[in-house]
């Protein structure tokens, strides 16, 4: 299998027009739609979003979207953001598309002022990226999930210090 060249490969927001390429990345990675109904009702619902597609060869390939969660803590707010889906077309995957997406998603989200980012995923792969399990800041999910499944990072360091909490998602998630 011919290795991508993932130099040539652009990651930008998502535009209008991008959403059947999206819904297409997603079910094809997934091997079902949930993860692309779920995106469509969190677009739907007009929810800031992060979202962001992995282009190659004006093909979109890849997909992630971040949106806000809420850290039941007492204290200050904390502005925090759950990652995911993300998505990778099956052909593509394990070439650094992936890592591309969440790296250019987490700097988005530093930008637009996020503190903290939690994603439910595989925990051989989101460490790299500077996550460590939820539990070990004393949050947990909503939702029953393995414990190392359930990952944090912090992208203002020091701000989860003593805080801990319940992590509550958009509606939208409950409905998968």
């Amino acid at each position: 299998m011919a290795m991508v060249e993932v130099d040539a490969l652009q990651v930008r927001r998502e535009r209008r027009g991008d959403e059947a390429a999206i819904a297409r990345v997603n079910d094809a990675a997934f091997g079902q739609p949930d993860e692309s109904h779920l995106v469509d009702a969190v677009r739907a619902a007009g929810h800031p979003a992060i979202s962001l597609v992995a282009v190659l060869d004006e093909r979109v390939v890849g997909h992630i979207l971040f949106t806000p969660v809420g850290i039941e803590s007492p204290g200050p707010a904390i502005g925090a953001m759950g990652l995911g889906p993300m998505a990778v077309v099956p052909e593509l995957q394990r070439r650094g598309i992936g890592s591309k997406l969440v790296e250019a998603g987490l700097r988005e989200c530093a930008r637009a002022g996020c503190q903290v980012v939690v994603v439910v995923g595989h925990p051989e792969y989101y460490p790299r990226f500077g996550f460590r399990e939820a539990r070990l800041y004393g949050l947990r999910s909503e939702y029953a999930v393995p414990d190392e499944a359930f990952m944090v990072t912090e992208l203002t360091t020091g701000v989860l210090g003593g805080r801990g909490g319940l992590v509550r998602y958009l509606p939208e998630f409950g409905i998968a």
